[in-house]
């Protein structure tokens, strides 16, 4: 089987490049310089090169707050080019993954949310994002939309690294306490487009097509996810810094973020008999990565 992997060199996609995939599966990963999508002709080009089995989607804009002003190439990115490489991979009946985001919905249902929950993005980046799962669906039936939530990895730019960054050069740290979602590896997020694309690729007429969630088990606010940051990676530290909660209204930002954006993941357990990690036990694994020494001190 031959996959395209669209956005490698994001977090997603370094993790999935990273997985230790069957032997008869080929991973192609264009870089930017060899498929732009900010160039229709290009995404048509690198489609009709192969009889691809999948595609996964992994490339975006995600830079929420820099979104609120770059609205033009936010769109192009994260809707338009989703849509152009759902209507070509129909074109050819091709099955076709794209990432998602918890940020479709506004955080005002105070439970988890469920994937027919109606949706109503804040900022920009939610509503390119809300947008691009529109033009996948319309344009290819064979689709999988996995919305996932604060995505993190020892790659790029995220919470966890930024986190341990600050940890390191300051006394005392302010975190929005405010806002609840549940913590997810970039490694489980690729492990599981690499399942699910299994599974389509198999049985192309018969996949459990749609949309899915997908998040680390359990919940937490931003403010608890740097105290365990901080906690699990305290022996790298020459003192630990003190964590004060704070609410949204204190953090000016640039973007609105939803309050509380819990994903409900049941239908992918049920439908792929994906299992979702405790975020706790994934955010260690990810450390033990970032700061190998730390499970030896």
């Amino acid at each position: 089987m031959r996959f395209l992997l669209l956005g490698g060199t994001g977090q997603v996609g370094r993790e999935f490049l990273a997985l230790d995939l069957l032997k008869d599966i080929e991973v192609v990963a264009p870089s930017r310089s060899e498929l732009d999508l900010m160039n229709v002709a290009a995404i048509t080009n690198v489609i009709a090169a192969s009889p691809w089995n999948a595609v996964i989607n992994a490339a975006a804009y995600t830079n929420v707050d820099r979104a609120e002003s770059e609205q033009a190439a936010v769109f192009v990115i994260n809707s338009e080019a989703p849509a152009k490489l759902a209507s070509e991979t129909a074109r050819r009946g091709i099955p076709m993954i794209h990432i998602s985001t918890d940020y479709v919905f506004d955080g005002r249902k105070q439970a988890p949310y469920v994937e027919t929950d109606a949706t109503a993005p804040l900022n920009v980046y939610g509503k390119s994002k809300l947008a691009g799962e529109q033009g996948v669906a319309a344009s290819n039936p064979r689709h999988v939309i996995l919305r996932t939530s604060w995505v993190y990895s020892p790659y790029g730019h995220n919470f966890v690294k930024t986190i341990l960054r600050l940890a390191g050069e300051r006394e005392r740290l302010t975190i929005v306490a405010d806002q609840r979602g549940c913590p997810t590896a970039a490694r489980d997020v690729a492990k599981a487009c690499f399942d699910i694309a299994l599974v389509c690729a198999s049985q192309p007429q018969r996949a459990p097509y749609g949309i899915y969630h997908y998040a680390g088990a359990g919940e937490t606010t931003w403010f608890g996810f740097a105290k365990a940051i901080v906690e699990m990676a305290s022996t790298h530290f020459k003192r630990l810094p003190q964590i004060v909660p704070i609410t949204t209204a204190e953090y000016s930002t640039a973007a609105i973020r939803p309050l509380d954006t819990r994903l409900d993941c049941h239908a992918i357990t049920r439908n792929f008999g994906i299992a979702v990690r405790p975020w706790r036990k994934a955010l260690g694994e990810t450390l033990d990565q970032l700061l190998p020494a730390r499970h030896l001190s």
